[in-house]
């Protein structure tokens, strides 16, 4: 009966009134939420499972756990549209700043693109790996992006931690909106190419993906935008990838002010 209700509600959200019952606002939210959810929605269902699941899971101190409230594992999130850059800037990143940050690689059950290393860039998994993992509670965030799964891999993160580094992730604002319902507080910097038309271009010429991933992932750059101007604090930085070499010696500066290395002054000189 639930499920009929919901349903039908869902399909005709104009009615006022089923099966001589009025219905209520809070029935149509729990319909849109059950068959479309919001991403909001779907993050913090994902959240909860992974709670869930590794609750059920043997209790250790995680190597991610610091002893001060007031220094949280450091992590660093670097975030925007697809092949945006995101990667690429996160090897450079890591290889200049060796001795504080270490590349993180996500887990995902795509295959993997010319020109990606299986553990390099991604854990390159199938879909029974990942629901094995998921059931395991191994993952700290998952999301979906164009019919694939993505997860951050608590085992990853905590190999990390033990060397005393900081992570450097890259994700999906999907990824974002799941790992900001953890504890972890980590810098999230958006990486946005400005330049439609040039970006456009750029995925054109990879060869890498078809006409409607390309036409979604152009049209999420103002999604990102719209994220950064709706919701003031939401990223701690934005720098726009339209040049991959002076995005990456703003990306730098920032993180030598993260690490106290130059003044917050130096930045606008």
């Amino acid at each position: 009966q639930t499920e009929y209700w919901l349903l039908v509600i869902f399909m005709l959200l104009r009615l006022t009134e089923l099966d001589h019952r009025k219905i209520k606002v809070e029935e149509k939210v729990a319909a849109v939420n059950k068959y479309n959810p919001p991403p909001e929605v779907v993050a913090a269902k994902d959240h909860v499972t992974h709670i869930m699941y590794s609750m059920i899971q043997p209790q250790r101190i995680f190597d991610s756990t610091l002893p001060s409230l007031d220094a949280p594992y450091p992590m660093l999130i670097l975030v925007g549209p697809m092949a945006c850059g995101k990667r690429e800037l996160s090897h450079r990143i890591c290889r200049q700043f060796n001795n504080f940050f270490r590349y993180s690689p996500c887990h995902t059950t795509r295959a993997s693109y010319f020109g990606e290393d299986n553990r390099l860039d991604y854990y390159f998994i199938s879909q029974a790996v990942f629901d094995n993992m998921l059931n395991m509670g191994k993952f700290i965030a998952t999301y979906k992006y164009s019919s694939h799964y993505y997860g951050l891999g608590r085992d990853t993160v905590e190999s990390i931690a033990r060397e005393g580094l900081a992570s450097c992730v890259h994700l999906e604002i999907e990824g974002v909106q799941s790992l900001k319902n953890t504890y972890f507080e980590p810098r999230y910097v958006l990486l946005v190419p400005m330049n439609k038309e040039k970006y456009e271009g750029h995925l054109r010429r990879k060869g890498l993906f078809s006409r409607p991933e390309i036409e979604t992932a152009v049209s999420r750059v103002d999604m990102y935008i719209k994220i950064n101007q709706d919701f003031p604090g939401y990223f701690d930085a934005v720098i726009n990838t339209d040049d991959y070499d002076e995005a990456y010696a703003q990306l730098s500066l920032l993180i030598k002010e993260y690490l106290g290395m130059v003044q917050p002054s130096d930045l606008d000189s």
